[in-house]
């Protein structure tokens, strides 16, 4: 991925077709070569050969021209003007291809990219089974540069912090700048400018590719970059001669990571991980969604789930996904292409050697990531690949430790951090296993747990509550465990949110039910563990693990009941009376839960034996004396309405842009309704459609779905309908306006 500023996204407008002597249908990109069902389909449906075309416009001169796709699934190769310029293997990775020698100045050019979204064998993931899907199409962004004999392809701004005190600290800046030039030697000026820092230097460009060591300098009392403030500084990057004036701008943030065998430290502070795995794929288009949405994964990671790490298993993902993270303030472990097996044709493992020098070349700035994953996940021991993906990533960047996902116990130990996926606790007694069990050694390693949970549990959001509470409980205990034990740096649950998968996996419907919230990203009661650990100032939480109803636990007892929530202090009500006050301190919470940073409190009392009255419930959470969240429920529920709520109200006419709206039947105290499943039709007005069909049937009471920008879209305002079955209606106005 070039760092020069000098680019323009050419996303809009190509002509999109299956067979090579069709017309073609205009499509904007991010794009999926095709749109699927939201279950039981077959994934042969886009695995085949598609065909997209541009005209693009070469201005006269003697720049440099090169197109770079950001993610295109599997593999493409690319005409320029009827003339074959090369084929680019690998849908997780960007690919930059100069188009210099084959474009005509002051003139349109018909730019034809060949895609093959077929599962191939020379490629990883593929050359087995993957418990994930690989939808087609070019579904990230695609950008024109514009450059000059010289440009600046690379900036890595390697930095040390040498000595930081609270949230403030002295860096060291030792910025790496990797120039292309096509002429021989010439002088060149430097510039790296953040805030109001300014440093140069003069130095002499070879020709070809070559990186030049930035002369250190240091910056006092800057502000580091941390999980609660992601402080981030604009960074420019200046190059002026007689060979080429280029620019790069990017944002850095400054942190102190340490990793050693039972700790793990930021800015000098002990954190343990709290996360949950991530795929970047959704209903309908797979992975063709656009930065705002890409984005929103992160909000909800961070923000409603309170998370502070996620892994993103199992390939680099969106750079939108990967900036919102820096932004947030969510720790990332980062993961090549691959699930399980490892290839033996020279062509497949020479990619896994690529795909790491790429995710590390195009992710280097982002402060959010704090360890490169150079192992395939869950595969087995193969000492000479990786050995030598270790030493690459190492070389690439000395300031990050490596890691290696494994599902063995015992295995080679190559990297830096142990990585463990621990699927032992089956509801038993055995709930994670010792570090020295898993990695075979008496000598304290840094040990890592990236899954738990997931396949040994699958749970739809509409199954019966029992089941949906020991979910919970599950990915809580663990979580608690991970907290007590001194050896584990922190757990990584499998996983956020349910996705498609092969037929060979999942629940027979191309579905794994294994997030703690659904492929519309709606919570289960799972999302409850970890919404009560975060931070009270993004909100507080009191989430009971309970539809309330007498029928649905064993024998008619409704009671224990888990109470997930960070408020201090709960009261209960039944039937409008007061049981008691109750407090983390004097009051019971689950001892296998007790280690948790918010531990649930379990509650256990008498509302009247099989047959009696039954009540309305309240549950009040309590910050000190104060009344800060309740949580109702009804004693005789009735389908009062639907509740409609989007995610942005704003969208950008002139690009593709999309957004989520989440409906749910609702009861006369707002609570979801979780055996409701009645229809609901969706009406559009204006320059935006519905993603998938517009007609849908609430599962667990809820469902959500996207609304997109069309393909020529104006400012103005666009509005959505949903009408359900039921009679209700509700309206939403949406802003169409053009990007500042």
């Amino acid at each position: 991925m070039i760092a020069s500023n000098k680019k323009t996204c050419i996303n809009k407008g190509w002509f999109y077709r299956i067979d090579k002597q069709e017309e073609g249908v205009k499509v904007n990109l991010p794009h999926a070569n095709k749109e699927v069902p939201y279950n039981y389909f077959d994934e042969k449906m886009y695995q085949f050969i598609s065909f997209y075309e541009k005209e693009l416009w070469i201005e006269h001169g003697n720049d440099r021209e090169f197109l770079v796709f950001d993610g295109v699934m599997t593999a493409f190769k690319i005409f320029v003007n009827n003339v074959f310029i090369g084929e680019y293997k690998g849908g997780y990775i960007p690919h930059h291809v100069e188009i210099t020698d084959f474009v005509q100045r002051g003139a349109y050019n018909k730019i034809l990219v060949e895609v093959d979204s077929t599962e191939r064998a020379d490629i990883p993931p593929f050359g087995y089974v993957v418990d994930y899907l690989t939808f087609g199409g070019i579904y990230r962004d695609v950008w024109h540069y514009t450059l000059s004999q010289a440009y600046i392809n690379h900036v890595y701004f390697k930095y040390t912090i040498l000595e930081h005190n609270g949230e403030r600290g002295k860096v060291q800046c030792l910025p790496i700048i990797e120039i292309d030039s096509k002429e021989e030697a010439q002088s060149v000026k430097l510039m790296v400018q953040i805030n109001d820092h300014g440093v140069e230097m003069q130095l002499d460009v070879k020709k070809g590719i070559h990186r030049y060591d930035f002369t250190p300098f240091v910056m006092e009392n800057m502000t580091l970059w941390d999980i609660e403030n992601p402080h981030r500084y604009n960074c420019k990057v200046r190059m002026q001669g007689e060979i080429g004036n280029d620019e790069a701008s990017l944002k850095v943030g400054f942190r102190e990571l340490h990793i050693e065998e039972n700790k793990l430290t930021l800015n000098g502070k002990s954190l343990t991980l709290l996360g949950l795995n991530r795929h970047q794929s959704y209903p309908y288009v797979g992975y063709a969604m656009p930065k705002r949405v890409q984005e929103k994964d992160a909000y909800i990671l961070k923000y409603e789930l309170g998370l502070n790490a996620v892994r993103t298993s199992h390939y680099p993902q969106s750079p939108y996904f990967l900036d919102a993270c820096d932004e947030v303030g969510l720790l990332v472990l980062e993961e090549i292409p691959g699930w399980q097996h490892i290839g033996q044709r020279e062509d497949w493992r020479s990619k896994v050697m690529e795909d790491v020098k790429a995710m590390i070349e195009r992710d280097y700035n982002h402060p959010s990531i704090i360890t490169w994953g150079v192992r395939i996940n869950e595969s087995g021991d193969d000492h000479e690949l990786y050995t030598a993906t270790n030493k690459l990533a190492r070389s690439l960047d000395d300031t990050r430790p490596t890691s290696g996902v494994r599902c063995m116990e015992r295995s080679e130990f190559l990297e830096d951090i142990y990585t463990m996926n621990d699927f032992i606790h089956d509801g038993s007694e055995n709930i994670l296993r010792t570090r020295e069990r898993c990695t075979g050694s008496e000598k304290p390693v840094p040990y890592m747990v990236t899954e738990f949970c997931g396949h040994i549990y699958p749970t739809k959001k509409f199954d019966q509550e029992e089941r949906l509470v020991e979910h919970a409980l599950r990915h809580g205990r663990v979580q608690s465990m991970a907290r007590q034990k001194d050896e584990v740096l922190g757990a990584i649950g499998w996983c956020a949110f349910d996705y498609n998968t092969h037929f060979d996996f999942g629940s027979g419907d191309r579905i794994c039910y294994h997030g703690v919230m659904d492929m519309f990203r709606i919570p289960k009661f799972a999302a409850a563990v970890y919404k009560s650990q975060r931070d009270p100032k993004h909100g507080y939480v009191i989430e009971p693990l309970t539809y309330w109803a007498r029928g649905e636990k064993n024998k008619g007892v409704v009671f224990p009941i888990h109470v997930f929530t960070n408020c201090n202090k709960i009261e209960v009500k039944l039937g409008g009376v007061s049981k008691g006050v109750f407090s983390r301190q004097f009051h019971n919470t689950d001892p296998k839960m007790q280690y948790l940073k918010q531990p649930p409190f379990v509650l256990s009392m008498n509302n009247g034996e099989w047959g009696a009255h039954w009540t309305d419930a309240e549950f009040i959470g309590y910050v000190g004396d104060e009344v800060v969240v309740s949580k109702k429920f009804a004693a005789n529920p009735v389908y009062s309405g639907i509740q409609v709520e989007i995610d942005d109200y704003k969208l950008y006419a002139d690009e593709l842009d999309a957004t989520r709206v989440v409906v749910r039947a609702i009861d006369q105290v707002g609570n979801t309704l979780p055996y409701l499943s009645e229809g609901i039709q969706i009406e559009t007005f204006g320059d935006i459609e519905v993603i998938g069909p517009k007609q849908l049937a609430l599962t667990g009471g809820s469902i959500a779905f996207w609304i997109r920008t069309k393909i020529e879209s104006r400012e103005g305002i666009a509005k959505i309908k949903v009408n359900s079955y039921g009679g209700y209606k509700e309206e939403i106005s949406i802003e169409l306006e053009k990007r500042a």
